[in-house]
């Protein structure tokens, strides 16, 4: 569970976030949309500790993760799971030495233990026996899965996605949502998700936070942002006019 406490958070005489206040739970894909500039990138770089709030708090379960100093947090990191908008690749490794990055820093597991837990991981997002290929010999989709074996090798209990879906194609974000859901529900992991992907919202959000000018405009699951009465957020959602037929469908 990630709690947020009204979060504040100001550069210089310029308010991101006002007041933001959550809960996120284990087990559920929670959702964080809205439009760019809304404030979804600096509360994300806040609940990871890149960013210190000017206000408020952040709990991690019971502990209040903004009161940590440098070393109490990398034991709260060591939690977390990561996966970038870009897949964030090392381009000169391979499949395998990607996914054993955090474990060669992290853990001091034998390398049969750490070859083990790679090819666990690497059969878990439907990979095995790319071990040896590097990120330019696979596709897009490929890339984004490697990137998700990487971040759950640690057996986190927090994972933090920006932007799964970017550059993919609508088949393959599909693939990607249910991955990340299935691997969520399997592990009871507290998952995270800044998206813009509409379809994302849709098929797996447990729980969604909408933004609109740095504070937190709606909050509700799938089933309820299509019967949402709040005009920022219709306005939003229904900028696909592919949704906004299906709205006027399910109305009538």
């Amino acid at each position: 569970m990630i709690r947020a406490e009204h979060i504040f958070k100001s550069f210089e005489d310029q308010q991101v976030l006002k007041d933001i206040s959550f809960t996120y739970e284990a087990g559920k894909c929670n959702l964080i949309i809205g439009r760019s500039g809304s404030g979804k990138t600096v509360l994300m770089k806040i609940l990871v500790g890149l960013f210190q709030p000017t206000q408020g708090k952040v709990w991690f379960d019971d502990v209040d993760f903004t009161a940590l100093n440098k070393k109490q947090k990398r034991a709260i990191r060591m939690k977390m799971g990561m996966l970038f908008q870009g897949s964030a690749l090392f381009d000169s490794l391979t499949v395998e030495q990607n996914i054993r990055f955090p474990l060669d820093m992290f853990t001091h597991q034998t390398p049969k233990e750490k070859l083990e837990r790679v090819n666990y991981c690497l059969e878990r997002v439907n990979l095995t026996g790319n071990n040896k290929k590097f990120p330019s010999e696979l596709s897009g989709g490929m890339q984004k899965r490697v990137g998700i074996a990487r971040a759950i090798v640690l057996e986190p209990q927090y994972l933090f996605c920006d932007e799964p879906n970017s550059g993919l194609d609508p088949k393959t974000a599909l693939v990607i949502d249910e991955l990340i859901r299935s691997i969520t529900i399997e592990n009871n992991i507290t998952t995270i998700i800044n998206t813009h992907d509409m379809n994302s919202v849709m098929e797996i959000g447990d729980n969604i936070c909408f933004l609109f000018n740095g504070q937190l405009e709606w909050t509700g699951n799938r089933d309820e942002v299509l019967e949402s009465t709040n005009e920022n957020l219709q306005s939003f959602i229904f900028a696909s006019p592919f949704l906004q037929r299906l709205r006027e469908a399910a109305m009538k």
